[in-house]
């Protein structure tokens, strides 16, 4: 799950001098997401679906926080009037979706696909929001549809489409989940490159929280001992941000003491 099945969001980090954007982004990095969103007042179309998105991407690390998400949504859902945010807001619904499918909490696949077709019938081909939206439509081909040709078809889309809309941290994103349908198809040295290049991003953004995720992802395709020390920067990140995200604690179990000599 540490390479697949989990991500956030991949709308815009803190470019410009937007000393609120900058307040907001530096919480989000660390975890803090209920008070990045907390200062995103007053609620307009635009805010609505910023703290839309950092309660979701919340949802997805913690496994919690479900039901003011679904609060957040549906006010963006309702403040949302052009085609932009009304796709914007159905894409962040599919998101939500998605997330407490792969955590178990509610099987909601139907309604992630349904939600992020609606985005893409809403969302101009080439506008800004396409590529997070094919970034997510590849989540759900790999995790939910177990279609992982379709999922590197749409990771490619949203490759592209960060790249020439110049969205780095959802770059480190499609990066990460390209690299790990590579090393699920024995493809070392790919994996390896996609891995090294969505830490390096992540880094120089200061994304803290997705750091621990990306050098454990790293870990799995490096030899040793360059792996253990990966994994064990990992752990202490990890730690550091109260076990977050929750999904990566299985990833980072050292093995027992029996089972590395068996």
């Amino acid at each position: 799950m540490a390479h697949s099945a989990m991500a956030g969001s991949g709308w815009g980090t803190t470019e410009g001098d937007d000393p609120l954007q900058t307040a907001v982004w530096r919480l989000r990095s660390r975890a803090c997401w209920a008070d990045a969103a907390a200062l995103l007042e007053p609620v307009t179309a635009a805010t609505a679906l910023q703290r839309t998105a950092l309660l979701v991407e919340r949802c997805l690390y913690t496994e919690q926080g479900w039901a003011e998400a679904e609060d957040a949504l549906r006010t963006a859902e309702a403040l949302a009037h052009s085609d932009d945010e009304r796709g914007a807001a159905a894409c962040e619904r599919g998101q939500l979706a998605y997330a407490a499918t792969v955590h178990q909490v509610r099987d909601r696949a139907d309604e992630a696909r349904a939600a992020l077709g609606r985005a893409a019938a809403l969302i101009a081909p080439g506008a800004g929001g396409r590529a997070l939206l094919d970034f997510r439509r590849g989540l759900v081909a790999e995790n939910l549809s177990r279609s992982p040709q379709s999922a590197r078809a749409a990771y490619r889309r949203a490759h592209a489409g960060a790249t020439a809309h110049a969205q780095p941290l959802l770059l480190s994103f499609t990066w990460r989940h390209l690299a790990g349908l590579a090393l699920r198809e024995g493809e070392l040295a790919e994996a390896r490159h996609g891995f090294a290049e969505s830490l390096r991003i992540r880094e120089e953004l200061g994304y803290l929280v997705g750091t621990a995720p990306a050098l454990a992802s790293l870990a799995d395709a490096e030899t040793e001992p360059e792996a253990s020390r990966l994994r064990e920067e990992a752990r202490r990140l990890f730690r550091l941000l109260g076990g977050v995200p929750t999904w990566l604690a299985q990833h980072l179990t050292p093995p027992a003491p029996d089972a590395a000599t068996a």
